[in-house]
């Protein structure tokens, strides 16, 4: 995961899917009791629901890739 995430200024991105994004955030969390590795990842990428932009989907999409 990027260092400074919380500081990557994402307002320029479009939107993409909310529903999709927050099953799929979901069904990572579901895995998060057995795989505690991800636990820190998962936990920023869940604060972007509200306010999503496609770099977020991007990153999510590199956690797929890990497991």
């Amino acid at each position: 995961m990027i260092t400074n995430w919380k500081k990557l200024h994402a307002s320029d991105y479009k939107l993409v899917d909310l529903t999709l994004y927050r099953q799929l955030i979901g069904c990572l969390m579901y895995l998060v009791n057995n795989r505690p590795d991800i636990c820190f990842t998962i936990n920023t990428m869940s604060q972007f629901m509200c306010d999503l932009r496609r770099v977020h989907w991007v990153a999510t999409k590199h956690i797929l890739r890990y497991l």
